[in-house]
């Protein structure tokens, strides 16, 4: 679970990504969830987006995602979401979070 001190310095961590997981209106697919382990493993946070064919909300996709990937929900805002989920391998973890 992270704090709200952590949840604002990934935030701004985020803030500059583009949005790197689109979804279109075929929702949350296995793909999809193969993609997002990738991505967050390679680096640990990610910015990602909700098209509107989707007919999905983005917090509902966001907490799909989490429970598929053991991921946090950082910001889920208009059409896009934040996730956070440190790197398995200490080698390649990238963001340090304040306590």
């Amino acid at each position: 679970m992270l704090t709200t001190k952590q949840r604002a310095q990934l935030r701004a961590l985020a803030n500059p990504l583009a949005d790197t997981l689109i979804i279109g209106k075929e929702g949350v697919t296995d793909a999809v969830e193969r993609q997002l382990d990738q991505l967050l493993e390679a680096h640990e946070l990610v910015k990602g987006k909700v098209l509107e064919s989707a007919m999905l909300t983005p917090r509902t996709v966001s907490e799909a995602l989490c429970e598929a990937a053991g991921a946090e929900p950082v910001q889920c805002i208009g059409s896009k979401f934040i996730l956070y989920r440190q790197a398995r391998d200490k080698d390649k973890r990238k963001i340090v979070l304040v306590k």
